[in-house]
């Protein structure tokens, strides 16, 4: 058991010099044409348990059905529970800041016209995944780190109403629906 809780200690620390080092390298960039067709969101399910409120983008934007991924973090999350998003948790930390979770590995291996950020704790694996996720434009809120978003929407996280509207506005602006 001791050895258990310093080997999570361990992967804590090398996830933070991971993220550390991530964050400090310009963005990748992806090469995918103007316009939202595809949108991936990290929900912070803990604080927002309303995660499927995001499939009202798909009317919003007039998206295909299939065009949003959602996947939601919880910290004690228990595998029998039923959800009706993909989650994940703290207990899916690897070694070098990797996520041991298919889920999140089916998340990552497409590529998103917009990655919403959907939480505001300071959150080692949600920051970890925002960073992997491979998105033209990523959109957050105004209580995170502001080297993860392009677009940063100063909104609270219960209110779902004024950050899609805040969304559609700002996206108007900048062309892309």
């Amino acid at each position: 058991m001791f050895l258990k809780g310093l080997q999570d200690k361990f992967k804590v620390k090398s996830g933070h010099k991971y993220l550390r080092e991530e964050l400090e390298r310009s963005p990748k960039t992806v090469a995918r044409d103007k316009g939202i067709t595809s949108v991936g969101c990290i929900v912070d399910v803990d604080n927002f348990q309303k995660a499927e409120a995001f499939y009202e983008l798909i009317e919003e934007f007039s998206l295909r059905p299939n065009a949003i991924k959602i996947i939601g973090y919880k910290r004690e999350f228990d595998k029998n529970s039923p959800y009706a998003i993909q989650m994940f948790s703290d207990k899916d930390l690897g070694w070098k800041g990797q996520i041991e979770n298919s889920y999140v590995l089916e998340f990552l291996s497409r590529e998103y016209d917009m990655l919403v950020n959907y939480y505001e704790d300071d959150n080692l694996m949600m920051k970890l995944l925002s960073v992997k996720t491979p998105a033209r434009l990523k959109v957050g809120l105004a209580a995170q780190d502001p080297k993860l978003n392009d677009l940063i929407l100063n909104t609270s996280l219960g209110d779902f109403k004024l950050f899609k509207s805040e969304l559609k506005k700002y996206l108007k602006v900048l062309k892309e629906i």
